[in-house]
């Protein structure tokens, strides 16, 4: 069985509307795992990434998450490894509170064939970092590229109809 789940519609007619986000949870037995969440929003121009590293045994720390904000250029980099036009990328932004960085790149050895995202988040005044790292499989990966390729589209104001 797979540790990944991906968040699905609500089958309640009121809130059926297409929702703008997609979600990968990696919980371990060990408690060191982590979810990461990927949100469109178009009145920002932008794709939000919120990361939390797994707190109990179904649950997420989503009070300490690390969110990030991918413009244009970011989801560029981001593609071109999920497309393996490149083997890593490495962003960050950095803030009057906070830097938040993220580094994502392709695995490709004899044990494992899938991509690794970390997220981290230091806070300048404490220097206190927040960090959140898994895999991603090629499926998955999959998945986060066809929905960043449309973000792209969507952002740029390209889509028809």
């Amino acid at each position: 069985m797979r540790n990944s789940k991906s968040g699905t519609m609500p089958t309640d007619t009121a809130s059926r509307q297409p929702r703008s986000e997609f979600a990968i949870y990696k919980p371990t037995r060990s408690g060191s795992g982590g979810v990461i969440r990927l949100s469109l929003a178009r009145e920002k121009r932008a794709v939000f990434v919120e990361a939390a590293f797994q707190k109990g045994e179904k649950s997420f720390d989503w009070q300490q998450k690390v969110t990030m904000k991918w413009g244009m250029t970011d989801l560029g980099e981001v593609l071109a490894v999920l497309e393996r036009r490149q083997e890593e990328a490495k962003l960050f932004h950095k803030t009057e509170k906070h830097s938040t960085a993220c580094h994502i790149r392709h695995q490709s050895d004899q044990n494992r064939n899938n991509y690794f995202v970390q997220i981290s988040r230091q806070v300048l005044d404490s220097k206190s970092v927040t960090k959140v790292a898994l895999p991603i499989s090629q499926g998955e990966a999959a998945v986060v590229a066809t929905l960043l390729r449309a973000a792209v589209v969507c952002l740029a104001g390209w889509q028809t109809g």
